[in-house]
Parts: C-alpha cells; sequence; structure tokens
C-alpha cells in the first residue's frame, strides 16, 4: 500500500481525480452485472468480518464486532435492497435511501411516542428526549464517520447544521403546506374555519436552544484560537473539555425545557402556566 502526502492544490487534484476513477472503475456496470452486485450485498450483509488495520488487512473480529453483527443482520439484510451506487448513476440508490430513513425515522418516531405515553412523560418532553434521540443518532454517527475521516471539519459540522435545516424548513414547512391544501380542497377554507396548532412549550424551547447554541459556536470559536481548529487537536484536556460542555449543554436544555413542561419553572404571561 502507498500512501501519498499532498501539499499542494494541485497534487489534492490529481489524488482526488485518480480515487474518482478508482470508483468508477470498480462500479462499471460493463464489468459487473446488477445480479452480480446485488448478490454482492447480501453477501457482505451476511459475511462477519473485523475491523481494518493501518496496513489494509483484516482483523480477527472482536466478540463486540460478533455481537453487533446479530444484533444489526436484520437491518444489514434490508438495507441490501438498495440498488447498487452504478445502477442508473446512483438516481435508484438515492431515492431508495430516502425512502428506508423515512420509513425508519417513522417508526422511530412512533415507538418513542408510545413509550413516553406508556412511561407517562408529556409529550413535549418525550419530543426533545426518545423522539430526538431516536431520529438524530444516526447524524451523531455520520458526523463521528466525517469527523475521523475527512481533513477538515466542515462535514462533521454541516452534517448537523445540514440536518437541523431540514427539520425545520422542510420537516415543519412541508406538512404544515400539506395541510393547508388538504383543508382548502375539503372546503373548510370556504366554510370560514380556521386552521390553527397552539404550542405548549415551544417558545421556551426554542429560546433557550438559541441561546445554548450561541454558546455552543462561542465554543468553537474559543477552540479555534487555543488549537486551531474546531476539532481535534493535541491537548487531551482540550478535547474532553469540549465534548463535556457539548454534552452539558445538551443535558441542560433537556432538563431547563423539562422543568417548563412540568411546571416547574413559570413564565410570565404563558398560558401554559394556567394549566396545572
Amino acid at each position: 500500500m502507498v500512501i501519498t502526502l499532498c501539499k499542494t492544490e494541485g497534487c489534492r487534484e490529481s489524488r482526488d481525480e485518480a480515487l474518482l476513477a478508482e470508483i468508477a472503475g470498480n462500479y462499471d456496470d460493463e464489468d459487473k452485472p446488477l445480479k452480480e452486485a446485488y448478490l454482492e450485498q447480501f453477501t457482505s450483509a451476511l459475511t462477519m468480518g473485523g475491523e481494518v488495520d493501518e496496513e489494509g488487512e483484516e482483523e480477527e473480529p472482536s466478540v463486540g464486532d460478533l455481537i453487533m453483527h446479530f444484533i444489526s443482520l436484520f437491518w444489514k439484510v434490508l438495507f441490501s435492497l438498495v440498488p447498487p451506487r452504478f445502477f442508473g448513476s446512483g438516481y435508484p440508490a438515492f431515492l431508495v435511501s430516502l425512502f428506508f430513513i423515512g420509513l425508519l425515522t417513522a417508526i422511530v418516531e412512533q415507538v418513542a411516542s408510545l413509550l413516553g405515553c406508556v412511561w407517562g412523560i408529556k409529550p413535549a418532553v418525550s419530543g426533545i428526549t426518545l423522539v430526538a434521540l431516536g431520529t438524530s443518532l444516526p447524524d451523531t454517527f455520520a458526523s463521528r464517520s466525517a469527523a475521523i475521516h475527512d481533513e477538515s471539519a466542515d462535514a462533521a459540522i454541516g452534517n448537523v447544521t445540514g440536518s437541523n435545516s431540514v427539520n425545520v424548513f422542510l420537516g415543519l414547512g412541508l406538512p404544515w403546506l400539506l395541510a393547508v391544501v388538504w383543508k382548502w380542497a375539503d372546503g373548510s377554507t370556504a366554510r370560514g374555519e380556521q386552521f390553527t396548532v397552539g404550542t405548549f412549550n415551544l417558545e421556551f424551547s426554542v429560546i433557550l436552544f438559541v441561546l445554548l447554541a450561541l454558546f455552543a459556536i462561542l465554543t468553537l470559536v474559543i477552540r479555534r484560537f487555543l488549537v486551531g481548529g474546531e476539532l481535534g487537536g493535541n491537548n487531551a484536556c482540550i478535547k474532553y473539555a469540549t465534548g463535556s460542555i457539548c454534552l452539558g449543554l445538551w443535558v441542560m436544555y433537556i432538563l431547563m425545557a423539562s422543568l417548563k413542561a412540568y411546571n416547574v419553572i413559570f413564565v410570565s404571561d404563558d398560558p401554559a402556566t394556567e394549566e396545572v
């Protein structure tokens, strides 16, 4: 295995072009039929393999690898139904992947809501804990993978901000648009009926989130001055401190929003405080 260190922009472009050419050659539909590619996906899903070391050789699977393999076996086989990347220029794989992501998100949301109902947790608290964890953990692992393999922190941090923008602009805007169109189509608007959806704990949660997000951005800015970047660094204390701060911000948000939802914290002129 040959490792090339690129210090110039031209070297990086040549390296990227070589990688793209290698990928295109490995997934050429003329060399690998669709049936054979599907067979390889299912074979890879059913095969237990270990981690790959620095020399590119596969290590023996550990006990943890075996446990995780059997836990995730069903999902591996299920996601093997996604068309290979070379088929249809990758568009079928992209669309089918979006379908699976939406299906799993809907299942996670329903299960989390049912757990919150069974445990007696208010919907406002269940939404920021069970539902949020279930739908955001994939983003967490994706950001971790990007932080480890990418040269910069753009993909790791951009994945989080991009996911949040989709949740806010598309996740809220699209259902609202569909509801308005549905009300207009069934004649509710013509009959003078108003379509309104009230909130219980939204204002306090949004303001709290914005304040904590500003503090998180300030933490990243301070890291740039201390270690020269938003992620990584040679000082282990700074790395653990940054992780602890981010974890503490999340715990603080959950705690404060939950206390407000259960009326432990009162805000003046808040209709939610009138409810016991």
